[in-house]
């Protein structure tokens, strides 16, 4: 069904719907700032179509994934020897440690995954901390079904958006109220906090604008001009009740050190902010191994096993000494270097791509290099997963041209419980990131069966 949707929207842009198409999301795209850097967020002319069934199936095994995490999330609480695992700095079990005041320190999440040609998906990575582009899915959804030649494919495929903007405000207010300091008389003040110089400031506007048309006067700030004097977080003259904070954590211990004004006020329980210090161990890329790893079964449901097992590709930290893999006991060192083309070599604490080295694009003496310089640093070894491929209709320099592109599929989670709505990453690089080459956002739309 969706193979033949795809066929009828790619017809319906030969016709007059083309131009109409081109300059809607030209328009919606500068109307919105709907850039990274210089480039536009999607250069794309088709939404991601997905059916209704698959939806419910992915809904259902991410949350089973998710309910895991969050369990996981809990032992490692509870369990030092459990979190050493994860290569925490001494910096960072100090903000771990410290109370958010809520219950699932991940409001907002994104779990990063891969369809694959036979329908089913794999996550290889969850986004606990600040994760970026909600709200970019959430405008290009609106861009696109006012589009002529959307309109004209619904008459024969139904579809529905999945609206983002009200599912992230009661998050964040869900959040404030358990903190404790919700009034009923009081509107909470928000802050959106990160760095001036980051290329997402535009989402952060389009947060803004709906934080306050819903009656939550809002700010974007740095963390560098926030305050923190007489119990009260502040910018300027703007007294903050509640952070959506977009910084990154590890970024902000670096920068800013633990006596930052923000980590003071939520050490005081005098601002509540989400997603909370305490995702830094849910971010790591070592949980993961701890997915994955048998020897933790008895942390899980055997629904949440099951999912694991299905969903969580073979991930194990980098280090000397032997593991398993597919049941039998392996050298853990031998087999990476053996394997090269089926694996994958990430950085524990980093993001957004950066120094991930796929096995299958380097030489045998490439990959050897890596594996030496990592055993010196905290990485991770993850099994290679098929990613899919389709056909995009593609604006390049003014024309359209069809070209296949890499799809990332990220479903997004809330408060540690749902799993609603997804963001859609494509690129002409194995290495999915909108800051890849030919990386482009498109919407998510699912068609009615």
């Amino acid at each position: 069904m969706i193979s033949d949707a795809i066929e009828h929207y790619h017809s319906l842009l030969y016709g007059s719907g083309l131009e109409d198409a081109i300059q809607k999301l030209l328009s919606g795209t500068a109307k919105h700032d709907l850039t990274f850097g210089s480039r536009p967020i999607c250069s794309v002319l088709r939404p991601m179509f997905i059916g209704e069934a698959q939806y419910g199936d992915i809904k259902r095994d991410s949350t089973w994934v998710l309910s895991a995490i969050e369990r996981l999330g809990q032992a490692l609480m509870a369990d030092a020897a459990l979190r050493a695992e994860l290569d925490l700095t001494s910096e960072e079990e100090q903000i771990v440690a410290i109370d958010p005041g809520f219950s699932a320190p991940d409001a907002s999440g994104r779990l990063d995954a891969f369809l694959d040609s036979r329908g089913d998906f794999s996550f290889v990575e969850y986004n606990a901390d600040s994760p970026g582009g909600l709200l970019y899915g959430d405008v290009l959804s609106e861009i696109f079904l006012e589009m002529n030649v959307l309109r004209e494919f619904a008459q024969r495929f139904p579809v529905r958006r999945i609206g983002i903007r009200g599912q992230l405000l009661q998050t964040l207010l869900n959040c404030y109220r358990e903190w404790g300091k919700w009034m009923v008389q009081e509107q909470p003040r928000i802050a959106i906090v990160d760095w001036n110089e980051v290329q997402t400031r535009a989402e952060f506007e389009i947060c803004r604008q709906y934080f306050e048309s819903q009656g939550y006067p809002t700010i974007i700030v740095d963390p560098r001009e926030l305050d923190y004097r007489g119990g009260w977080l502040r910018a300027g003259d703007f007294q903050i009740n509640l952070v959506y904070k977009r910084v990154v954590t590890g970024e902000l211990m670096e920068r800013c050190g633990l006596n930052h004004p923000l980590i003071r006020a939520v050490r005081d329980r005098s601002v509540c902010v989400a997603n909370s210090f305490r995702v830094q161990m849910l971010f790591k890329k070592a949980t993961f191994a701890l997915l994955d790893d048998p020897a933790n079964e008895h942390i899980f449901t055997p629904e949440e096993t099951a999912a694991l097992r299905r969903h969580i590709p073979w991930t194990r930290k980098l280090r000397e000494g032997h593991t398993t893999y597919r049941g039998r006991k392996v050298d853990l060192l031998e087999f990476a270097i053996l394997h090269r083309d089926q694996l994958v070599l990430k950085p524990n604490g980093d993001y957004g791509g950066r120094g991930v080295t796929l096995g299958w694009e380097c030489t045998d003496e490439k990959w050897q290099q890596a594996i030496d310089d990592a055993l010196g640093a905290s990485f991770v070894l993850q099994e290679r997963v098929e990613v899919l491929q389709q056909s995009f209709p593609t604006l390049i320099n003014g024309e359209v041209k069809f070209e296949d592109r890499y799809v990332d599929f990220d479903p997004y989670t809330w408060a540690g419980e749902e799993v609603e709505g997804a963001g859609i990453r494509l690129s002409s690089s194995a290495l999915l990131n909108v800051t890849a080459g030919g990386g482009s956002a498109t919407p998510l739309l699912i068609i009615n069966e």
